[in-house]
């Protein structure tokens, strides 16, 4: 009897695994060289998912339940193992329990820039990071292509492992959904909800994983982007020049007097010329099909107005200057009296004289 209880209690009967640590993803159940018993019952609980592995390829796989492990239920394995007659004796297989709840505000991020066409920017550089909730939605598939053999892959390594993945898949997603740079900061949420279908058809087809939500948290760009966009921002929110040359001229003649003020001048007059530069050329004399401008006549410049004195009036006239004045104060003569002296145009002399 010692001999057959020894060899009995080298069956497996209860096969289950209680995960206490919130943080494991999948978990090879070790089996210690002991063998499955017929009719063992396997537990598998809420949020878990049990893989049987038999020499390297995937047998039954069981969903949340208590299972009784017969030929029926475990179809796979029995054509795996060739039997014959069914399950009549003890096997060998590997059990993989993988956890299928979500887990949740798992961070990722570029290590390297992302380099995307951008039609303001033209060629930009990007970084971003943000954060993620997984699960796994293809047991076989992940096991394949994450887990591998390993006996227990915890939510650490799982993430490290899916860091550069996801990165990979986000930064070829980012740049074809042609988003512009300039949006990106103003549209984290639209522009995460709007790479998760783009996102996830690649992760199920590759790792069998699903992402529930994908956070975009921060995109940043190379400092001398973001001086060139600040420079942008601020050109624009200049609007008119000349107001604010002006502007700054008064804050220069407020804050530093002649110093500042000699400054925007100096402005003002670079605008000024910069101006007359943008201003059309006029036409060439003699081009084809134009003709040539006519010069506006220059304005006649007034007559000189020739003043005499009464004695030269009195030259003129061949008499003394005393009979000139009598005249003047006669009125045959016209003249005008400035104080004590009369002048008299040549006009009015030879109106006179007429």
């Amino acid at each position: 009897m010692g001999l057959i209880d020894s060899l009995q209690g080298q069956l497996i009967e209860i096969i289950e695994w209680i995960d206490d640590s919130r943080d494991t993803v999948s978990f090879r159940w070790p089996d210690r060289d002991r063998e499955i018993k017929r009719g063992a019952q396997l537990v598998v609980r809420e949020s878990q998912t049990a893989q049987f592995v038999y020499l390297g390829q995937f047998g039954d796989t069981f969903a949340p339940g208590t299972h009784t492990l017969t030929t029926g239920n475990i179809p796979v394995l029995t054509r795996l193992k060739g039997w014959k007659y069914g399950l009549e004796s003890p096997f060998k297989a590997d059990v993989y329990f993988v956890t299928t709840r979500l887990f949740t505000g798992n961070t990722w991020g570029t290590s390297n820039p992302v380099m995307v066409r951008d039609q303001d920017l033209g060629v930009a550089r990007l970084r971003a990071f943000g954060t993620y909730d997984v699960r796994v939605i293809n047991v076989q598939r992940f096991l394949k292509e994450v887990a591998g053999t390993d006996d227990h892959l915890g939510l650490d390594d799982f993430a490290a492992a899916m860091r550069s993945r996801i990165v990979s898949v986000f930064s070829t997603a980012l740049a074809t959904s042609h988003v512009p740079v300039a949006d990106v900061a103003t549209r984290y949420r639209e522009l995460g909800e709007a790479l998760l279908p783009l996102i996830n058809p690649v992760l199920d087809e590759k790792y069998g994983l699903q992402l529930a939500s994908f956070v975009v948290e921060n995109v940043s760009v190379p400092p001398e982007v973001e001086q060139a966009i600040d420079k942008r921002s601020g050109m624009a929110a200049v609007g008119d020049l000349n107001d604010f040359i002006k502007y700054q001229l008064a804050q220069g003649l407020e804050k530093d007097g002649a110093r500042t003020a000699g400054l925007g001048a100096e402005m003002a007059v670079g605008l000024s010329m910069a101006q007359q530069l943008m201003r059309p050329p006029a036409a060439a004399a003699g081009s084809p099909g134009e003709s040539a401008p006519v010069p506006s006549p220059a304005p006649a410049p007034a007559p000189a107005l020739d003043v005499l004195s009464p004695a030269e009036v009195a030259t003129m006239l061949k008499v003394t200057e005393p009979d000139v004045i009598a005249s003047l104060e006669a009125g045959d003569l016209k003249g005008k009296r400035i104080g004590s002296q009369w002048r008299v145009t040549r006009s009015a002399v030879d109106q006179f004289m007429h």
